[in-house]
């Protein structure tokens, strides 16, 4: 018997993962409910009607009065663990799990599981080429946009699913364990929801938690929180960098990158000047991708073949057109201050710099302090454009113009680029306070430069 049949189980939000968690659920024999903080009139009516017709009990823009009678409480990534109603539902009883842990009970298949502050949707996407490439049935989901309960009960023994994970996922684990997990590297970020880097990186070590000798944990050597954190870890811990000669693991020798396995010997894949996908950060992205597939058993040469052809994702450094002799890069996933400083790094010459968008409690000093004479310009929109242009002006930075929107920033930055430049959008910044996501901020910037084009 399924354990789920019958249970009283509460869905909180109705984004993507919440709507896949809800009819994975039904489908399960489940009584389910469903709460979402938007208004009834925000919701759309197709999904209204389909929750209608299965008798789901919907609580939009008001809080669930059924809290006492609950044995489950299936919460999406952006909602609080101390919400309300949610600590009332725990106290009373319900078990509080995320959507990434309701799939993995329900489901079957292998899990890779990768976090990290930055590079995590990188990394997921060309693991998951690269197993796809070796010929296994592989799912690439998560945090990536594909919710995990929605490809979990199609899966079979033998499937694997490649998952980006966040922090919010991961502290909503319990019994959730991967085949091979991965960390990437943890730099400040929600800072908002977690308070502080310490509660920050025990929610990312949760990847480990519950992974044993069998298994493989993948970490950044040279990020030092990071390897700090493996000191706890049950599984084989192997170690990627950039910068060191490791006895174990995936590293850069004479410019290749290489991988030296636990009887010591050392496998070239290939060449780093063979990579398609620019900067030091999408380096260390292929090393522990390429950490990751060797250790689940994939062959070098697949490895190599889709390293050299792998050309990133997009609103990650993407190249959008050149106009005027002006390029436009699109780096919408930099939502926090160390991706955007990756991504200036990797862009050559001079930059116009977009950035900007909704406070996560970050502070913008290293930011400001990676432009280096590159940044000829910083635009600032958003609400964190005061703070941001506080801070410049405190460390000497004053070539700075404020916007109201997207299209006044491409406009500007056109205007003041000369040939050779780059405008780069790159906020240091989450999208929610002008966006639904840095997907949608991403083909706004992308739409405006192809007006410029016209």
């Amino acid at each position: 018997m399924n354990q789920l049949e019958n249970k009283r189980i509460l869905v909180v939000g109705m984004g993507e993962s919440g709507i896949a968690a809800t009819q994975a659920l039904l489908k399960l024999g489940a009584i389910v409910s469903v709460y979402d903080r938007k208004e009834e009139r925000e919701i759309d009516t197709q999904l209204i009607q389909f929750l209608r017709n299965k008798n789901v009990t919907c609580y939009f823009d008001k809080e669930p009065n059924n809290v006492g009678e609950l044995d489950m409480v299936v919460i999406s990534p952006g909602v609080p663990l101390d919400t309300g109603f949610v600590r009332k539902a725990q106290d009373a009883g319900a078990e509080v799990i995320g959507e990434i842990e309701i799939a993995y009970r329900i489901g079957k298949g292998k899990y890779v599981a990768i976090t990290g502050t930055n590079g995590k949707t990188t990394t997921t996407t060309l693991v998951g080429q690269i197993f796809k490439n070796s010929g296994r049935k592989t799912y690439v989901v998560g945090n990536v946009g594909v919710a995990v309960i929605s490809k979990a009960l199609q899966t079979s023994e033998s499937d694997w699913l490649v998952t980006e994970t966040s922090s919010f996922q991961l502290e909503t684990t319990r019994y959730f364990k991967p085949e091979v997990s991965a960390l990437l590297n943890i730099t400040p970020d929600h800072l908002d929801r977690h308070k502080t880097m310490e509660k920050y990186a025990e929610a990312k070590a949760m990847i480990y938690k519950n992974q044993d000798e069998s298994q493989y944990f993948i970490v950044n050597y040279d990020d030092e929180i990071s390897w700090k954190l493996a000191k706890n870890c049950k599984a084989k811990v192997i170690p990627f960098s950039r910068k060191a000669d490791l006895d174990l693991g995936c590293f850069v020798l004479d410019g290749d990158i290489v991988i030296r396995d636990e009887t010591g010997k050392c496998i070239d894949i290939c060449n780093v000047d063979e990579l398609k996908i620019p900067g030091y950060h999408n380096l260390e992205n292929a090393l522990a991708a390429t950490a990751i597939s060797y250790f689940a058993g994939i062959s070098p040469e697949v490895i190599a073949n889709t390293l050299r052809s792998f050309e990133g994702v997009e609103h990650r450094l993407e190249f959008v057109g050149e106009v005027d002799g002006v390029r436009f890069i699109n780096d919408s996933k930099g939502t926090n201050p160390d991706a955007s400083i990756k991504a200036i790094n990797a862009v050559q010459g001079n930059i116009i710099l977009i950035a900007g968008g909704y406070d996560k409690g970050s502070d913008y000093k290293e930011f400001i302090n990676s432009f280096q004479g590159k940044v000829k310009h910083l635009i600032l929109l958003g609400k964190t454009a005061p703070r941001i242009k506080e801070t410049a002006e405190s460390m000497g930075f004053t070539n700075i113009t404020m916007v109201k929107c997207m299209e006044e920033s491409v406009k500007i930055s056109h205007k003041i680029a000369e040939p050779g430049d780059t405008v780069l959008l790159s906020p240091a910044c989450a999208s929610w306070d002008m966006y639904s996501n840095f997907e949608q901020r991403g083909g706004h910037f992308k739409n405006c430069v192809k007006d410029l084009e016209k």
